[in-house]
């Protein structure tokens, strides 16, 4: 593994929806190094950050790297290939970070997405660190939103934002939110499980959709189509529907043939997806009156890009009735920052270093 090196965020561009903001705490020491992952079910990013105090980006990665999960026995081993092949060696790197889908019980992370068991005092003693925190993935990713420049997402809808909350929300193993609430100069992050909440269609096949779904589980929440199983779980009811045979098991193969235009049955399924996320996105954005914008993210959709922005994603964002002249102003932009995770994991964790130190 050779590491990715002096990876920094944002540029020279102006900046994107979100103000940018410093690092919070006096107690911030310029130097400071975290270790920091964004873990998920496929893939686990992993970075070694340097707090930069009165610097913007307040946040420098020395190092980072992507792992395929399923190629690796556990996360400790993840952690240790990366911390031994960094250039500069072990150091001082006392604290750590894991953005993960899941939450602790007792010692244990308890996460569907993952493939293996984690516990985090073993995890802590086998990597000689003084401190592990366990943060939501999405959590992380609304935090790392305060760093993010123009050129690191791009324009879904264009629209002039107003003050107040920034959504992020974003389908891939599962479906994830989070909420950046303003709060001075120290940006709030509210954690959400929104994507548990019920299903709720649009049209008619939507409507047929649902009640098929309906057929083998007592609750259908959005997640169980705004996610790559989600997305299987659309191809799968669409075949059902027309009474033809499934053709692919994966979402990445369903979404390759409705982009290629060769199955109409996958296109109906993608063209779905979009149309779906756009209303659950709006939803969103009326729910927390997300003057701020939303921002998309997720393994999925920096794939499906250009589907995604010629679907009816923004039909549907803006079909809230007396809402409309609401979302109008609202912005919508995709996140194509790939570490934007681990730099708002790293961020979390020095800021309540920080605080407690």
């Amino acid at each position: 593994m050779k590491p990715e090196n002096k990876i920094a965020i944002g540029g020279e561009e102006p900046p994107a929806m979100t103000q940018p903001y410093p690092l919070h705490g006096d107690l911030v020491e310029a130097g400071s190094l975290v270790l920091a992952a964004d873990v998920g079910g496929t893939h686990a990013r992993i970075g070694l950050l340097r707090a930069r105090a009165g610097a913007h980006p307040p946040l420098e990665m020395l190092a980072g790297h992507v792992y395929e999960c399923a190629k690796w026995p556990g996360l400790g081993e993840i952690l240790q290939d990366f911390l031994a092949h960094h250039p500069n060696g072990r150091g001082d790197i006392a604290r750590c970070a894991l953005a993960v889908a899941g939450y602790l019980r007792d010692d244990e992370l308890v996460s569907e997405n993952l493939r293996w068991p984690v516990r985090i005092s073993e995890l802590r003693e086998r990597l000689r660190l003084d401190r592990l925190d366990i943060v939501n993935d999405f959590e992380a990713l609304a935090c790392g939103t305060r760093f993010l420049s123009a050129s690191d997402s791009i324009a879904v809808i264009e629209a002039p934002g107003t003050t107040g909350p920034t959504v992020v929300v974003g389908p891939g193993t599962g479906l994830g939110c989070a909420v950046l609430l303003p709060n001075g100069d120290a940006p709030l992050v509210m954690p959400s499980e929104a994507g548990h909440v019920a299903l709720a269609p649009g049209d008619e096949r939507e409507i047929e959709v649902l009640r098929r779904l309906g057929r083998d589980r007592a609750y259908v929440h959005t997640g169980h189509v705004l996610s790559g199983p989600g997305l299987v779980n659309l191809y799968r009811v669409m075949a059902d529907i027309e009474g033809v045979d499934v053709i692919h098991a994966e979402p990445a193969a369903i979404s390759a043939a409705a982009m290629a235009g060769d199955d109409p049955l996958a296109r109906e399924a993608l063209s779905m997806f979009c149309a779906m996320l756009g209303s659950f996105a709006g939803d969103l954005a009326v729910m927390f009156k997300a003057g701020g914008g939303v921002y998309l993210a997720g393994g999925i959709l920096p794939f499906i890009r250009d589907f995604l922005l010629a679907s009816q994603f923004r039909a549907r964002f803006l079909n809230k009735g007396v809402m409309r002249g609401f979302l109008t102003a609202v912005p919508v932009r995709l996140i194509e920052h790939g570490q934007l995770g681990v730099f708002g994991a790293a961020a979390i964790e020095i800021e309540a270093a920080a605080r407690t130190d």
